[in-house]
């Protein structure tokens, strides 16, 4: 029984863990490389896709999508997708991915001479699985070195654990209050029933030992 729960309570606090993960805004300084337009033909990865633009025909089984070419301080590549949240999951309300685009677009540079960005994104990247990030927004800055301070994910995680904690100390108050002293009468009335039917097998025993 303790192993069960200590199983649901892992598996549920990883999926909470994986939910903000993906879903809250990330910020990578990195320098954009190159932006371009690709044809996707989605498949089991369509979750981590958006739905079609605003706007746009609906049609799930492929649609062109921008993307962002670009390398993360340590030189790393990362590709990121530009498709418009809409008004569904996650809430960002994008609806700019075009002049997003553009703004990219007129970002780039090269490795001589690099023009460092901020690029603001939630999602993960998997290579094995084609995911990619969807990049919110983009600004220069001066340097590699910036520091970023996500006040937003601060907020919404301090919230977040003070409505867990105002559920757990009432869940923990309904419990003294009710479902204790209801377990504590059952278990009085198991014991009790366990005494008398002590009792009933003595006198048995004794009543068939003078036989």
């Amino acid at each position: 029984m303790v192993y069960v729960k200590w199983v649901f309570w892992i598996t549920f606090w990883t999926l909470v863990v994986a939910f903000f993960h993906y879903t809250l805004p990330q910020h990578d300084v990195a320098r954009i490389a190159d932006t371009y337009e690709k044809r996707i033909d989605f498949g089991e990865n369509s979750i981590f896709w958006s739905n079609q633009g605003t706007g746009d025909a609906e049609n799930t089984a492929n649609r062109d999508v921008f993307f962002i070419q670009a390398f993360r301080t340590n030189n790393r590549p990362m590709i990121y997708r530009n498709e418009d949240t809409g008004w569904g999951w996650p809430p960002y309300f994008k609806f700019d991915t075009a002049n997003l685009q553009a703004e990219a677009n007129n970002l780039r540079s090269t490795a001589n001479d690099p023009q460092w960005v901020v690029i603001k994104h939630y999602g993960w990247r998997n290579e094995f699985l084609s995911i990619y990030p969807n990049a919110i927004s983009v600004r220069p800055v001066d340097g590699p070195d910036v520091r970023i301070i996500p006040w937003l994910n601060i907020i919404i995680l301090l919230f977040v654990a003070a409505v867990f904690w105002a559920i757990w100390v009432r869940w923990r108050r309904f419990r003294a209050a009710r479902i204790d002293p209801v377990l504590e009468d059952i278990e009085e009335g198991f014991d009790a029933a366990g005494e008398s039917l002590s009792d009933t097998r003595g006198r048995i025993r004794r009543w068939l030992s003078r036989k």
